[in-house]
């Protein structure tokens, strides 16, 4: 009897080989897919940060050298256009660019989109000049 029950402990090792062998497999599977995207979503990040911030940089050199150009030749009607300007680039400045957990982080620039279209407008910029990530230069 000792005998089969020694030949039961080696048949149920192999039998339940596997199942040890599959939950080894899913824990190894697990433990890199979780390493490959941790990764993949730092590179998705990186790249994703890099084009917001070539948009917001493109927008503030556009709006500070339009605020140079509108100061010299200051005059009344180029005010409603300095104070936008002005509004512009503070919006640009209180950015969070340095924290990428913000929670309104689309929401605000997608302020900012819609004032640098006002500044365009304000200015009669055409809607055909692409700036920032649509573009890396103006184009008329």
């Amino acid at each position: 009897m000792e005998a089969d029950a020694g030949g039961s402990d080696a048949f149920d090792t192999i039998v339940m080989a596997e199942t040890r062998f599959h939950g080894e497999g899913y824990q190894e599977g697990y433990a890199e897919g979780t390493c490959a995207g941790l990764l993949e979503g730092r590179q998705y990040g990186i790249q994703q940060g890099a084009k917001i911030g070539l948009e917001i940089g493109s927008y503030l050199g556009f709006a500070m050298t339009w605020q140079k150009l509108l100061h010299k030749g200051s005059d009344e009607k180029n005010s409603k256009k300095i104070k936008a300007l002005e509004s512009l680039i503070e919006m640009i400045r209180t950015f969070p660019c340095e924290d990428p957990a913000y929670e309104k982080l689309q929401e605000d620039l997608e302020k900012i989109r819609g004032r640098f279209k006002q500044v365009r407008s304000l200015l009669h910029i055409p809607s055909s000049v692409r700036l920032g990530a649509e573009g890396s230069a103006l184009t008329f």
